[in-house]
C-alpha cells in the first residue's frame, strides 16, 4: 500500500510540474486597427509638438556575445490626459543598426483621455535584434500633460521568468 502511494505522489509531481503554455494560436491576438482611430487636424489647432525615443529589446545577450535569448515586447501608448484627447502623428520602429523596420501610422491617429494602446513585438520576431527603439512624434492641446510611452519586455521558459521596462525619453529637436 505504501508504494501505491509513493508511486501515486511522484507521478501526481511529475503531472504537477508539466509546463503547459498557451501561445494563442488558436485565436489571431488582438492588434491595434489604426484605420478606426484616424483624426484630422486643423493647421489653426493650438496644439504643441513633441519628438519622444524609446529602447526596445527584442534580443538580449546570454552568457556571451555570440548567445542572445529571444523576448516579447510590449510597447504602451498612453494618454495620461484625464479630459484631453491626444493626437500620434509618427510610430516608427527601428532595429539595431537604424534601419526603419514598421511605420505604424500614415495618418495622424488619437489617443482618448486615459486611453492605452499596445503594440506588441512577438518573440519570434528578433527582427529589431538587441538594440531595437521606437519614434514617436505626438500633438497635444496646450496644457496636456505630454503621453507616456513604456516597453515592457518578457520571456518565460520552464519555471523562469525574466521581464524588465524601459521609458521613453522625450528628444529635443
Amino acid at each position: 500500500m505504501k508504494k501505491i502511494i509513493l508511486l501515486s505522489a511522484i507521478f501526481l509531481g511529475f503531472y504537477a510540474c508539466e509546463n503547459k503554455i498557451n501561445l494563442g494560436n488558436d485565436e489571431d491576438p488582438i492588434q491595434v486597427n489604426w484605420n478606426k482611430r484616424v483624426a484630422t487636424i486643423s493647421a489653426v489647432d493650438a496644439l504643441d509638438s513633441g519628438h519622444s525615443y524609446l529602447s526596445i529589446y527584442s534580443q538580449i545577450y546570454s552568457y556571451s556575445q555570440h548567445k542572445t535569448y529571444n523576448l516579447t515586447a510590449m510597447v504602451s501608448l498612453r494618454n495620461v490626459s484625464m479630459k484631453d484627447t491626444i493626437y500620434l502623428t509618427n510610430v516608427d520602429y527601428y532595429d539595431t543598426h537604424g534601419t526603419l523596420l514598421r511605420s505604424y501610422i500614415e495618418k495622424p491617429v488619437y489617443l482618448a483621455p486615459l486611453e492605452t494602446i499596445e503594440i506588441v513585438i512577438d518573440e519570434a520576431d528578433t527582427s529589431g535584434g538587441t538594440g531595437s527603439n521606437f519614434l514617436f512624434d505626438w500633438k497635444t492641446p496646450k496644457g496636456c500633460p505630454e503621453p507616456l510611452f513604456e516597453g515592457v519586455m518578457t520571456s518565460t521558459a520552464g519555471q523562469q521568468g525574466l521581464s524588465f521596462i524601459t521609458h521613453a525619453k522625450r528628444l529635443n529637436e
